[in-house]
């Protein structure tokens, strides 16, 4: 007997009537679709010390740390406990990125790495800091990446940091002629409620709009490094509700260890960035984002490699190449850099990550893409499309930040082109058509 269905189309209409809406609404974006290109670190520094050729100048420190450390890849390999063969191929990808482009991300910092000071002599960085910003970006010396860290906007604080922050983008605006470096970014500290990121887009939107530019031209990020942030007084998770509170701003959200361990009253001895607490905290993080396209960055690892003795660096080098490892592994592919001897650690953790697992990810996403076509082009359903964009995220990734060739890329079988569309589902409609 051929089964009849109960209800009514009217029925079934009303029921669904507003369902495309809300899907739409509430459709998941896979992480990092939404602004592109995600640095692989962030590295910070007083507002007071930056100057416009600061990235380049860290680039060469870098280098020379390398070189007295560790200055061939079995020494490197030996410091940080990665595997030799791998060590051969990670070693000269390492050199070459700390001497094309060391720093990623640099952010100028009105915060815990400049202090409190007296109000005319933060005036005074705020205007000198633009002005080398200005510089920087005249002669091509800035990173792809770079911002300026407020404080946070608690009652004591909030005037001085809205102060800091427009006597800097004015001074910048006005030596640029309205240019900004793109992207730009301004980092809300100890976010503790949504109200918080609504005063900053507020700001940020009286601004653009006196200056006559774009909306949203500047991007804004928040740093997670309060308990509130992750769970609110009122029992729910506030870090979505933060971001949009930004109004479209927000491309990434930044734990910050040593607040967030410290206000859970976690010892000195302990705060670490693989502490259970922090683990759980950037779980929360990931649920609470997932589908927004907001990038995530984990914290920094505040022991330093530096010193006269050789293993007191290598056993700091081997601490930070473990945490990027742990970051990695749990899907926080960027991470906070304090010293500029970390860099070499830095990428040798995110390139020995990705090419560790390069040849199993090649044969399987060239496979994937063989058979989603396939099925596509017979009409089959096909509905495991996250697993496929999880693998192009792999790829894409490893190729922004310089782990793996174009050469390396193409043998997946996909093409510049297919790559630059950043889309598995876009790459399948492209094959279907042309087949």
């Amino acid at each position: 007997m051929k089964p009849q269905p109960t209800l009514d189309s009217e029925a079934v209409k009303s029921a669904f009537m507003s369902l495309t809406k809300q899907n739409d609404l509430h459709q998941n974006r896979y992480p990092g679709d939404a602004f592109g290109r995600q640095p692989v670190h962030t590295v910070y520094g007083g507002a007071h010390l930056f100057k416009a050729d600061s990235a380049k100048k860290l680039g060469e420190l870098s280098l020379r740390a390398l070189s007295r450390y560790a200055p061939d890849a079995v020494t490197f390999s030996r410091a940080v406990g990665m595997d030799e063969v791998l060590a051969l191929q990670v070693y000269d990808r390492v050199v070459e990125k700390l001497k094309r482009e060391a720093v990623e991300d640099f952010r100028i910092d009105f915060e815990d790495g400049y202090g409190n000071r007296p109000h005319a002599e933060e005036d005074g960085h705020a205007v000198s800091a633009a002005q080398e910003v200005a510089k920087g970006l005249a002669e091509g010396t800035l990173p792809p990446f770079i911002g300026i860290r407020i404080k946070t906007f608690s009652n004591e604080l909030a005037s001085r940091s809205a102060r800091t922050m427009d006597i800097f983008l004015t001074t910048l605006v006005r030596l640029t002629k309205g240019r900004l470096p793109d992207p730009f970014y301004v980092t809300l500290p100890k976010v503790v409620h949504p109200g918080q990121a609504a005063a900053l887009a507020k700001l940020l939107d009286a601004f653009e709009k006196k200056k006559k530019l774009k909306p949203r031209t500047i991007k804004a990020e928040l740093m997670v490094e309060t308990p509130q942030s992750i769970l609110g007084f009122d029992g729910t998770a506030p870090l979505r509700a933060m971001v949009d509170a930004l109004g479209g701003r927000c491309t990434s959200a930044h734990f910050g260890t040593y607040d967030y361990t410290a206000s859970c009253n976690i010892t000195a001895a302990h705060q670490r960035m693989d502490h259970p607490s922090c683990d759980f905290a950037k779980h929360v993080m990931q649920v609470a984002l997932a589908g927004t396209g907001v990038n995530m960055s984990d914290g920094a690892t505040n022991v330093m490699p530096v010193g006269e003795n050789v293993e007191t660096v290598r056993r700091a080098w081997k601490l930070h190449y473990d945490h990027a490892t742990h970051s990695l592994v749990n899907g926080f592919y960027q991470g906070w850099d304090l010293h500029p001897a970390q860099l070499p650690t830095r990428y040798g953790a995110v390139y020995a990550f990705f090419l560790g697992g390069l040849p199993a990810a090649t044969a399987r996403l060239k496979n994937f893409i063989e058979k989603a076509a396939q099925a596509t082009l017979v009409g089959d359903v096909f509905d495991d499309a996250a697993t496929g964009q999880g693998l192009l995220n792999y790829f894409l990734r490893a190729r922004n930040c310089g782990a793996i060739t174009e050469a390396e890329a193409s043998a997946t079988g996909l093409t510049p082109a297919e790559f630059a569309s950043r889309s598995f589902l876009t790459i399948l409609e492209g094959r279907r058509a042309k087949g």
